[in-house]
């Protein structure tokens, strides 16, 4: 049986890829540039130092470090070895970082000196069951894995991972207490892959720039590119200047943005006129709401180009697609869409009783096929709540047109309950971020004697624009009624984002509810 089931697993899509585009440019992230046959000298290599130190199939990896080559070529390797590869955000606290390490039952830590050596050596001394410690560059208490690998002879590409096997163990983003371990099998990577590369409105050449963290959505979307042969330039974070600068110099065709950093290259008019921008084909956006408004002004920048994401780290990147021809000005309501469930992914919409509902009536998101997780790392009590009933139930409250595109309200555990009524956040913020004076919004329920919960609303205002509480309230009275208008309005320099970008209820609600036995009033 095993026989029908070889193949299909990232560690022979890599090994496919180095062989099939040689010569073709790769990776490049500022300091080095490599061709396809150099990655895969690069990966060879690493596979050569993991061996040698004893580690094999089923062992497991983690790196911290920033956008760069060397990280993911040893990420790759640890992929064709048929180990589990556990990413680490760069700006997650240290408190996160060193839990998952040890939840994760990580055997080897790479860090990059030059940024995360401290980091890297707590994080050492907290996870008991940690065996190495490395480091991309020079770093007091680790080897460097960028010598040892450079004296390295390139161990062959042979495939040691299976379909069924851990790709990936991935962490959530921890907005709602401990992470937990997502675990993605070869077999649901290579269906995202799959489903990213037909499904998405990709240019001929690629040309593909990750700016976000690539140890997040950024990276695994350079499983597509390499498939098809494409280039991916790394950059170390997004700063709007050196993102444009580099868009221009590289004739950048694709890129990934969270809604947040379209919304800083749409206010930068002057920064947009210095630097050629015109090669852009394909701008993917996702990992949180985007306001229709503000989307409307992006598409009379950058034109046609605008792709949108739905997915989740159980189910990555490709439950549903809204794709360019989907963003339709003449059809101004699916701006606000997330578009239509993905080939080879069954999506439903379900009540709390698991009886699916109507067109225009909400419901819970919930998927079920190959491009879902196996479940969470060591959590039972997690995975029957999520997969009860043998789907994956992703918290997410939408509505599905008659055509098949659904539009999300928002979270359910977001949902604001204020003199009865149940208000979504994301309606209240896209009804302000609708006024012109509006860049961004944020909106929480907060304690209220008389409401149980008030609509509190955050607003950063436009540059050189001034709005009044009370205009933007009845504002929001206007677009969607009484009940939505915030009780209060606080104007504030920036919205706090969590470390993917999105909008960090958390720290928004915290001063409000600090104390109470429960959120929810």
């Amino acid at each position: 049986m095993d026989a029908l089931y070889s193949g299909g697993t990232m560690g022979s899509l890599i090994a496919s890829a180095i062989v099939r585009h040689g010569d073709r440019p790769a990776i490049g992230d500022g300091r080095v540039r490599w061709t396809y046959r150099e990655l895969g000298g690069e990966i060879g290599r690493y596979i050569a130092v993991y061996k040698a130190m004893g580690l094999k199939k089923g062992d497991a990896l983690s790196i911290l470090a920033s956008n760069r080559a060397e990280s993911w070529a040893a990420m790759c390797a640890g992929l064709v070895m048929g180990m589990r590869y556990t990413p680490l955000h760069p700006l997650a606290a240290e408190d996160d970082q060193a839990f998952i390490v040890e939840d994760a039952e990580i055997d080897l830590l790479i860090v990059e000196g030059e940024k995360f050596a401290a980091r890297g050596r707590a994080i050492q001394q907290r996870a008991a069951g940690l065996r190495h410690l490395l480091s991309f560059g020079p770093m007091e208490g680790a080897g460097d894995i960028l010598v040892t690998a450079a004296d390295a002879e390139p161990a062959p590409l042979v495939d040691e991972s299976e379909p069924e096997g851990l790709g990936w163990l991935a962490y959530t983003g921890g907005t709602t207490g401990r992470s937990k371990g997502v675990m993605l099998p070869h077999r649901a990577i290579v269906a995202m892959t799959m489903l990213l590369t037909g499904d998405w409105d990709w240019p001929t050449e690629i040309r593909y720039l990750a700016a976000t963290p690539i140890s997040h959505a950024a990276g695994v979307t350079i499983y597509p590119v390499m498939y098809r042969g494409g280039y991916v330039r790394l950059t170390q974070g997004f700063e709007a200047e050196t993102y444009c600068r580099v868009v221009a110099e590289e004739r950048i065709t694709a890129t990934f943005l969270v809604p947040t950093l379209i919304y800083a290259l749409i206010d930068q008019p002057a920064l947009r006129a210095k630097h050629d921008l015109s090669s852009l084909d394909m701008i993917v956006y996702g990992a949180a709401p985007m306001s229709p408004d503000r989307l409307r002004e992006a598409i009379a920048i950058f034109g046609p180009v605008f792709v949108q994401l739905y997915g989740q780290t159980e189910a990555p990147q490709c439950i549903t697609t809204l794709r360019k021809v989907d963003h339709d000005l003449a059809r101004p309501e699916r701006l606000g869409s997330c578009g239509r469930p993905s080939p080879m992914v069954d999506v439903r919409l379900f009540d709390a009783d698991m009886r699916e509902v109507g067109v225009g009536e909400p419901g819970e998101i919930c998927v079920r096929g190959p491009l879902v997780m196996g479940g969470y790392w060591k959590r039972p009590d997690a995975n029957a709540e999520t997969l009860k009933g043998g789907w994956l139930h992703t918290g997410d409250v939408a509505v599905k047109d008659a055509e098949g595109y659904l539009y999300i309200v928002d979270r359910t555990k977001d949902m604001i309950i204020s003199g009865g009524f149940n208000i979504y956040p994301r309606e209240v913020e896209d009804a302000l971020m609708a006024h012109p004076a509006v860049a961004s919004a944020a909106v929480i329920g907060i304690p209220d004697e008389k409401w149980g919960e008030a609509v509190t609303a955050f607003v950063v205002l436009k540059p050189g624009i001034e709005a009044a509480a009370a205009e933007l309230q009845a504002h929001v009275k206007d677009r969607r009624g009484a009940p939505w208008s915030p009780k209060t309005v606080n104007f504030v320099d920036a919205i706090p984002v969590t470390g993917l970008g999105k909008v960090d209820r958390k720290v928004l609600r915290a001063p409000y509810w600090e104390g109470r036995k429960r959120g929810v009033a």
